[in-house]
């Protein structure tokens, strides 16, 4: 006779993400569990037109984000926009892009070109398909208002924050933000490639205008709370890094020391080890959104995971 324990639960899927109606013609599509390269998207409809913004990590992930829009409308994707070039929010480019303009800030384009399909090469048992990371059409620099049916959608970019690249895209009627990796509702922050200042000074942006509903680049719906939350972990991201480096600690060895400490709960800690060395580069002169070693920085993050790559569930 043979006996097998408890079955493992399967980590989510494309077919466990929820489409959620936020507004008129405003829908989120969330996908759990939000971790590493699982990342949320928003489906705008117009009478005769569907807007993206964003899409995902794999192809299997893209085509579920199609089979949603194509539950909700008719219509073509004629327009979508990349909050910024990661891979996770824009490898779905080719697929689900195909016949619509792709807009995103000017140094998305060119981030995006020289990345590529890097990504993949973190998390090489990730099962990605065939996909292709089709760069914007059409970039801006500041602010970019556009007009889809009855929706305005505004664009701003905020300067450095997750990444130097970043788009906030506002309805400013609905009240609605699709805030991309800028705020991660449920989970640290990422700011390796972008700046602790410059998210700070985003935050202060992200109040002014009073979102009632947020949907953050990866986790749950979250309203204006989030924003808070995110300024006080970023806060204490800052002393800590202003202490360590005082104290002749190395990044590494400062995450060591403090732990995650109020924000254990979030998803992803390890996190801080990489954002440490954005808050250490900061204390010196250069300019925010300095490019840093990544892969000497990642390395750091898995030897704070106790030497473990990270866990993604694309």
């Amino acid at each position: 006779m043979t006996t097998t324990g408890p079955a493992t639960p399967l980590a989510p899927g494309p077919a466990s993400a929820e489409t959620v109606a936020l507004a008129d013609g405003v829908h989120a599509w969330l996908q759990p569990d939000g971790g590493w390269c699982v990342s949320n998207a928003g489906i705008l409809l117009a009478p005769d037109r569907v807007a993206l913004v964003d899409t995902a990590a794999t192809e299997a992930r893209s085509r579920a984000l199609g089979a949603a829009v194509a539950g909700l409308s008719p219509h073509p994707v004629r327009l979508l926009v990349n909050t910024h070039f990661h891979g996770d929010h824009s490898f779905g480019n080719g697929i689900l892009g195909e016949d619509a303009v792709i807009v995103a800030h000017e140094r998305t384009r060119t981030e995006m070109a020289e990345a590529g399909l890097g990504l993949t090469g973190l998390w090489p048992g990730v099962d990605w398909g065939h996909v292709d990371p089709v760069l914007p059409q059409l970039t801006y620099r500041r602010r970019l208002t556009l007009h889809h049916g009855d929706l305005r959608v505004e664009l701003i970019h905020p300067g450095p924050a997750h990444t130097t690249n970043d788009t906030l895209v506002w309805l400013p009627e609905q009240r609605v933000l699709f805030a991309g990796d800028v705020l991660l509702p449920g989970a640290t922050p990422f700011v390796l490639m972008g700046s602790v200042t410059g998210s700070l000074h985003t935050l202060r942006l992200l109040r002014r205008l009073g979102p009632r509903v947020v949907v953050g680049g990866h986790g749950p719906l979250a309203g204006p709370e989030v924003i808070e939350e995110t300024e006080r972990y970023l806060l204490r991201l800052r002393r800590i890094a202003t202490e360590g480096h005082a104290a002749g600690l190395t990044p590494l060895e400062a995450a060591r020391r403090h732990g995650p400490g109020p924000f254990a709960h979030w998803s992803e800690p390890e996190r801080l080890a990489a954002n440490l060395h954005r808050a250490y580069a900061e204390l010196g002169p250069a300019p925010l959104g300095t490019p840093l070693d990544v892969l000497a920085c990642f390395g750091d993050l898995i030897a704070y995971n106790d030497g473990e790559l990270p866990v993604s569930h694309a």
